[in-house]
């Protein structure tokens, strides 16, 4: 698909930028896990896994909307959905500018997967 439209490009970015940092935030805590003294090694590898596993699923999901491929809408959908209430619980502890920043994300992610040029991409006329 040569011609994309603006707002599946704009999706596909939002879910690559999230599972990217979603890579680093688990590698992070691989990292210190090793080179750190974890209260709970076990707890800590599993949260590594899990923000690597995460990622590499969203950044392959970023390629499907990429492509137009119609199974990764959903994901996509539903990653957004799930982002808005850690968005809003970051800003209620005080940590104001991350919130807000995955608020910002996570409403322009969710308005590009919705967006008609993008269904029409995704699914046909």
């Amino acid at each position: 698909m040569l011609n994309r439209p603006v707002t599946l490009v704009v999706a596909a970015v939002v879910l690559a930028l999230e599972g990217l940092t979603a890579v680093v935030l688990g590698g992070y805590a691989a990292v210190e896990t090793v080179i750190g003294k974890p209260a709970d090694v076990s707890s800590s590898i599993v949260v590594s896994a899990f923000g690597i596993g995460i990622g590499a699923a969203l950044i392959w999901v970023a390629w499907g909307v990429l492509g137009a491929a119609r199974w990764s809408r959903a994901p996509g959908v539903v990653t957004q959905i799930f982002a808005l209430p850690v968005a809003v619980s970051l800003v209620q502890s005080a940590q104001t500018v991350p919130g807000v920043l995955l608020i910002v994300v996570a409403l322009a992610g969710l308005v590009a997967l919705l967006a008609p040029a993008t269904t029409r991409a995704m699914i046909g006329d």
